[in-house]
């Protein structure tokens, strides 16, 4: 399985942008999906997530703002990031998880900046 993130860029303070993520392999409509973020010297946080059944949450900080959403035909999970304050600059990673055989196959892309200018 391998994860190609996409869709990062510069943006100014209350800009939007999407993040996309497409997963390689024809088992995705059974991962459990999220997109995590790391910001230079901090610890990397989840920021949203997306079960194969289409539940999501989202972190306190960025709830109201952020969406996060999949296409099983495209293999694809978004995050539709809006009202983008300097705080949400970090590199986003996109993560795929499920449980097989009582083992958890944990999957990670490979990162997208995101920047937001004050």
């Amino acid at each position: 399985v391998q994860l190609q993130a996409f869709g990062g860029g510069l943006v100014q303070t209350g800009g939007s942008l999407r993040l996309s993520c497409v997963v390689s392999g024809r088992t995705f409509n059974t991962f459990d999906m999220g997109w995590y973020r790391q910001a230079p010297g901090k610890q990397r946080e989840l920021v949203a997530a997306i079960t194969s059944g289409f539940s999501t949450n989202y972190a306190d900080s960025v709830k109201g703002r952020f969406t996060i959403s999949r296409d099983n035909a495209k293999n694809t999970v978004y995050l539709q990031m809006n009202s983008l304050k300097p705080e949400d600059t970090a590199v986003y990673y996109c993560n795929a998880n499920r449980i097989r055989a009582g083992t958890k196959l944990n999957y990670w892309g490979q990162g997208t900046q995101v920047t937001v200018s004050s």
